[in-house]
């Protein structure tokens, strides 16, 4: 719009040269794909797939011509290299994932970054997210939300992860397959506590769409009963927000400095003890500054 109401600006005509079009496509719903990412995906002079098997179908049906080249996480190396240069020859390219929008929990990110870094111009056609599609349908807060994807596999790693999720005050969304889905949910009854608020939303804008809570014992007791389908959204909800503990200024500096002894930065202890005890970082990181001015008198 340009201030005038109903006046819609006229855009360049797409897909332009040299230009990476990252996609979104539907996660299932058909009817989600936009006219213009339809048009972009007919139009471009080669589409960078996941799967070129998965989406073949799709872009049959849109009567793409563009080449097709496969992108993944076993190839991403030696593909990139390729698919720069087709877009520093003047070409078009479309970058789609399997299912939602590329970039998020898969290698398109890296796509992205190498195509910025190389000078090139990358356009996202905006489409459905899983991610936010069931946050905003979970019914938990969404003014502030974190992001996990999908949580490591290795032991330590997840742990370390799995408690960062835990003690999080704001809602998180994670990714999850569905034959991991039920471990998952005990580690978090075990880490969260059971009647930690959750939603899990499975076949998201299919004919089956599903989403099971409201707390993380009721969702592990349906998916004990029904064996999960399909690949799994968890929406979280957060911690309680710590209450601050009361003490005197002298309390607070010995925590700090025993933070700084174990080999914080001032900053890292401040912010550190603020989540540990609900106290503000800004209030505590004075403290600190406080007491060095006070031995320099």
């Amino acid at each position: 719009m340009n201030g005038r109401r109903g006046h819609i600006v006229s855009q360049r005509e797409e897909p332009a040269p040299g230009v990476l079009y990252v996609v979104g496509t539907p996660i299932g719903h058909l009817g989600d794909l936009s006219p213009r990412a339809s048009a972009v995906l007919a139009n471009v002079s080669a589409i960078a797939c996941e799967d070129t098997r998965h989406s073949g179908q799709l872009l049959t049906s849109l009567g793409a011509q563009g080449q097709r080249f496969s992108f993944h996480q076993h190839n991403t190396q030696t593909r990139l290299p390729q698919l720069l240069q087709l877009l520093q020859a003047g070409k078009s390219l479309a970058l789609i994932s399997d299912a939602g929008l590329p970039g998020i929990s898969d290698p398109g990110e890296q796509l992205v970054a190498a195509s910025r870094a190389a000078g090139l111009e990358v356009i996202c056609i905006p489409g459905p997210c899983a991610a936010t599609t069931a946050l905003v349908s979970s019914g938990l807060p969404s003014g502030r939300f974190c992001f996990e994807g999908f949580l490591p596999t290795k032991n330590k790693d997840r742990k370390q992860r799995l408690e960062t999720v835990a003690n999080e005050i704001r809602t998180t969304v994670i990714y999850e397959a569905p034959h991991r889905l039920v471990q998952l949910l005990r580690e978090l009854a075990e880490l969260c506590g059971h009647e930690r608020p959750i939603q899990v939303a499975r076949e998201l804008t299919k004919r089956h769409e599903q989403q099971v809570g409201p707390t993380i014992a009721i969702a592990l007791q349906h998916f004990l009963e029904h064996k999960p389908v399909g690949e799994c959204t968890l929406v979280l909800g957060g911690a309680p927000a710590p209450v601050a503990e009361e003490h005197s200024n002298d309390h607070w500096r010995a925590e700090l400095q025993a933070l700084i002894d174990a080999g914080s930065s001032a900053s890292d202890a401040a912010r550190q003890l603020a989540q540990q005890s609900g106290q503000s970082r800004r209030t505590l990181y004075a403290l600190l500054h406080q007491s060095s001015k006070d031995q320099c008198d």
